[in-house]
């Protein structure tokens, strides 16, 4: 299964990237909307694990981008900010799943994303 977490913080892409190896997964990370464009363009994504609260650039432009390089790719939206709290990021990106907090478990995470990444694989 194929990874890309577009985040800003280092340690916590790191924490998730490594459990997620530990699974399997082949992880990448990308801390930019430009990088993660980038990434999206470049190689294979089934989950793309995503930091609404991107500082660089627009994580609803990731989002709305995966859906059009990756229509099958699921994106697991990751927040603290109340904003999205009502659940609004269902109606404005149908390929998000689901919405966690940045201090979710790890090991919930990866099961999340096995989930969520076997969704439509044949």
């Amino acid at each position: 299964m194929d990874v890309l977490i577009v985040t800003g913080e280092d340690e916590l892409a790191s924490l998730w990237g490594r459990h997620l190896e530990r699974s399997g997964a082949t992880v990448r990370h990308a801390v930019t909307q430009e990088v993660a464009i980038s990434a999206l363009d470049t190689g294979p994504v089934d989950v793309v694990i995503l930091n609404m609260t991107l500082d660089g650039g627009s994580a609803i432009a990731v989002a709305d981008y995966a859906g059009y390089r990756h229509p099958k790719a699921k994106v697991i939206s990751v927040t603290n900010d109340s904003f999205f709290s009502n659940g609004a990021v269902f109606d404005l990106l149908p390929n998000v799943r689901a919405q966690v907090a940045n201090t979710t478990p790890p090991d919930d995470l990866v099961a999340m994303v096995e989930h969520y990444g076997d969704e439509g694989q044949d």
